[in-house]
Formats: C-alpha cells, sequence, structure tokens
C-alpha cells in the first residue's frame, strides 16, 4: 500500500442530537463517534490523518489531539459541504500525493481491515475514486450507485432518482478513496450550483467519469459498519451493534458470557481465556480481568483490574485493583484506589476508598474502609467504621497483620493498630494499639429506669413503654410468672 492519507471530516454541529455535546463526542462502548473512526483507520495504517472541525471546534480539537495527537487539524470556519470541508483539509498541506481516504467522524462501525481492503482494491485497480458501497434491502433515503460496463458511471441522490434507479439496492456510504493528484485536480472544479448553496465531494465522481478516468465502487460485506449516529436513537441503535460484536469476539476467544443481552463491554477492555461474566454486567474503560475470573450478575466495573481466579459479584468498583482468587460482594463498592490482596475478601455491604487491604486480609460485613492500610491475615469485624475525616483533612489508618478487630468499631485517623493486636467490640479507637495487645474502650452496661417516660413523653414510644410496665410485662427473653 502506497502512502495512505486520510480525512476525518468531524465539523458537522449534530443539531438532531439536540445536545451541548458535540455529536462527535457523543460515546457508545467507551469511545466517542470519532474516538471509534480514529482507531479504525489508525488500524488500516494511515501514514498521515487530517480532521476536518468546526463546529465546537474547541472542544472537538482537544479531544482529537488527545486521542491522537499526530493527527493534522484542519478548521472548516463555515460549514458549506463535503468538497468543502475536503478542501480545507488539502489547503492545511497535509495531503501531498498518494491515496486519500475521506472519513466521516460519526461512523463508530467501521472496522480498519474494511478500510485497508477498500484501498487495497483502489490502489491495484489505479483508479482515480473508488467508492465504499454497500447493498441494503431497502434503499429509501440513501443516493444509489449507478453502474455501466466501465464500472461506476455516477451518483444519483433519492429525490433525483427515477423510479429505475430508486430500485437499485446499492447504496453510497460516502466514504471515498482517491488518488491524491486526482483529488488535487478535481476540488477546485466542483461547484456549488444547487438548492443549498453546498460543494459536495459526490460531484467528483461525475467529473471523473467525465473526464474518462476509472471509477468504480468497493461494496462491504456488512454495510452498517458505515452508518452513522445522527440522533440519539441511532446511536443507542449502533451501540447495541456494537457491543454485540464485542461480545461476540470475546466469546469466539474463550470466554464465557452466560447472556450477551444484558452484558456490555467497552472497547478497551481485556479479558483473558476462561472468564466468566454472569448477566447484567458492564465492563467499562480500561478493565482488564484475569483468567478462571468469575464476574457478576449485576456488576458495573470500570477501569478495573481483576485477578486469576477471583470472584466479583454484585459489586460497583472504579480504578479497583482485586487480587488473585479474591472474593467481593454482594453490594460492594469499591472506589478509586482500592487494592484488594490475593485471597483477600471484601464481604456485603461493604465501602472501600484509598485503601490497600493485605493478601488474606478480610473486610466481611456491613463495614465503611477509607485511607488505610490494613495487613495480611488481618479480619476486620462487621459494622466497623475508619474514621478518616475530621471535617477538613483526611487521615490515614494503619492496621497490622494478623489483628482482629471485634463488631462496630471505630478507628479514629490517624492511628496504628500493631501487629497481632485485637479490639474489643464497640470499642472506639483513637489511640495506637501496641502489637499484640487488646484494646477496648466500652464501659459495663448501665439502665436508666424510666428514661422514656421522662424524655419521650406524648411519644408512641412512651407510651409502649407505660403500658408495658402497667402490665408488668417482663423483659424479653425472660419467662413470666406463669412460664408462658
Amino acid at each position: 500500500m502506497s502512502e495512505l492519507t486520510v480525512i476525518v471530516l468531524a465539523a458537522g454541529g449534530g443539531t438532531r442530537m439536540k445536545s451541548k455535546t458535540p455529536k462527535m463526542l457523543h460515546q457508545i462502548a467507551g469511545r466517542s463517534l470519532v474516538g471509534h473512526v480514529l482507531a479504525a483507520v489508525s488500524e488500516a495504517g494511515a501514514s498521515r490523518v487530517v480532521a476536518v472541525v468546526g463546529h465546537q471546534r474547541e472542544l472537538v480539537e482537544p479531544h482529537i489531539a488527545e486521542i491522537l495527537p499526530e493527527a493534522v487539524i484542519a478548521v472548516q470556519t463555515e460549514q458549506l459541504g463535503t468538497a468543502h470541508a475536503v478542501r480545507v483539509a488539502v489547503e492545511a498541506g497535509a495531503v501531498s500525493g498518494g491515496t486519500v481516504l475521506v472519513t466521516y467522524g460519526d461512523t463508530p462501525l467501521l472496522r480498519g481491515e474494511s478500510l485497508r481492503a477498500l484501498v487495497a482494491d483502489h490502489e491495484a485497480a489505479g483508479r482515480a475514486a473508488t467508492i465504499l458501497s454497500g447493498i441494503v434491502p431497502e434503499p429509501f433515503g440513501y443516493g444509489r450507485i449507478l453502474r455501466d460496463d466501465a464500472g461506476v458511471s455516477g451518483i444519483v441522490e433519492e429525490k433525483d432518482a427515477t423510479d429505475e434507479q430508486r430500485a437499485i439496492t446499492e447504496i453510497n456510504s460516502g466514504i471515498i478513496a482517491f488518488d491524491g493528484a486526482f483529488l488535487a485536480d478535481v476540488l477546485p472544479r466542483i461547484g456549488n450550483d444547487n438548492a443549498k448553496k453546498e460543494f459536495y465531494l459526490t460531484d467528483a465522481i461525475a467529473l471523473a467519469v467525465a473526464d474518462g478516468l476509472s471509477v468504480d465502487a468497493f461494496v462491504l460485506d456488512d454495510v452498517t459498519e458505515a452508518e452513522g449516529a445522527n440522533d440519539r436513537a441511532q446511536l443507542a441503535a449502533l451501540g447495541k451493534i456494537l457491543n454485540d460484536r464485542i461480545v461476540t469476539r470475546w466469546m469466539k476467544d474463550g470466554v464465557t458470557v452466560m447472556d450477551p443481552a444484558t452484558t456490555w463491554i467497552d472497547a478497551d477492555v481485556e479479558l483473558a481465556p476462561d472468564v466468566t461474566i454472569l448477566p447484567g454486567t458492564q465492563l467499562i474503560g480500561a478493565t482488564r480481568i484475569d483468567e478462571d475470573a468469575v464476574v457478576g450478575p449485576d456488576c458495573t466495573l470500570k477501569d478495573t483490574e481483576v485477578g486469576h481466579g477471583a470472584r466479583v459479584m454484585r459489586t460497583q468498583a472504579e480504578l479497583a485493583v482485586v487480587g488473585p482468587g479474591a472474593n467481593v460482594g454482594p453490594f460492594s463498592y469499591l472506589r478509586p484506589g482500592t487494592v484488594l490482596g490475593e485471597e483477600g475478601k471484601i464481604g456485603g455491604f461493604v465501602e472501600v476508598k484509598n485503601s490497600r487491604i493485605d493478601a488474606g486480609a478480610k473486610v466481611p460485613h456491613l463495614s465503611y474502609v477509607g485511607d488505610a492500610t490494613i495487613g495480611e491475615g488481618t479480619n476486620i469485624g462487621a459494622g466497623t467504621i475508619f474514621a478518616n475525616y475530621d471535617g477538613v483533612n483526611k487521615h490515614k489508618t494503619r492496621i497490622g497483620r494478623h489483628v482482629k478487630s471485634g463488631s462496630g468499631v471505630t478507628f479514629v485517623a490517624p492511628v496504628v493498630v500493631g501487629d497481632g493486636a485485637a479490639t474489643g467490640g464497640e470499642a472506639l479507637i483513637r489511640d495506637d494499639v501496641p502489637p499484640g495487645a487488646l484494646a477496648v474502650s466500652a464501659g459495663q452496661q448501665r439502665n436508666i429506669e424510666g428514661w422514656t417516660l421522662a424524655r419521650r413523653a406524648g411519644t408512641a414510644q412512651a407510651a409502649a413503654a407505660e403500658e408495658a410496665l402497667e402490665a408488668g410485662v417482663p423483659i424479653l427473653g425472660e419467662p413470666s410468672a406463669t412460664g408462658e
């Protein structure tokens, strides 16, 4: 393949999206629309990429630069049609012969391999232009490809087509490969003598045919690759198609997906063979899951790593690491900075933030762990709170190895609990605990008789207490005088 320049048209306003976000930046499968296209053209082997921006360029331009820093940015200050946009790209000095491929920034299903095949076919035949086309059973609304014995003789739009032409099922995708020299020659010759006074790139095809140059079409096996998203409904439809494609690819690569219909996997997720994904699971961003891990049901993992053989169920996690053989869930919340070590456990209704839980350590039930380190083999009792925030600053708690924490403990940071220590139930730990020590803070229980009647008079609570006292109802758990 000769030097390939790809022009990505990304200047449109996308008014049908009815959004403050530029159409090109709307996302499916973890990437923006234009991000998917830039990935495809990179896979196609582009030696140079020119992105034409215009509408809300202050948002679109830095987004493109972040994804593909080497891309050349050309600015179309007025949107005067596709040929005008391509002319802006050429005038930016980024096109210098070879093959020039013109694509659109809102076609997220486009595959790099399809673009490579188009360019290879175009160059092998030595054509002036090759149109990427497709066959659809109901072509209403699309431009039709007109053919003769020499190849493509033109493109006719729906509104201009005869009844015979409307019966043609080969349609124009709008994506065209050009010989660079021909494109530079033809662009100044394209006029705007039409109702919208715009310059249309498809007019280059008619001019090439009139010049006696070779023009043909390369038919896509799956024409949905070239579909664009003009509104939210089309965006959702393309998102579903793309997700089906991603899920199918992973299943063919050895991943078990129990229910593809309720499983959503972003384009940049990586899964090892023999991973199992259970229903209702979303894998978002740069999530990585190692072999033999089981995720789901009902999990949302974003930018999260799950180690070999780990088990994560009914969990929300972001920027977290789950070590090999670890267990998480159900109903756990792993916030950014959570690191769970090998064979560790984060159990039901546990929230963890910016904390490291070392190998074999467990936080099994109903707890909050923030800004803490928990040593190897430690067990944190149910209902434990790491009080890390004093109202102004966050503070650290360090729990040593093989510590046994009672239920309902509050660790008030900053505090250190030494290796092999223990805490009593309901303890309030404000001071450091030496290794091997037992920390307790709760005193003996004391009952204040008549407190409810004195302090809650007139309430349902007081009425219930008064009735029980008058009836001589025994304390719950004690037998009555009659033995009942």
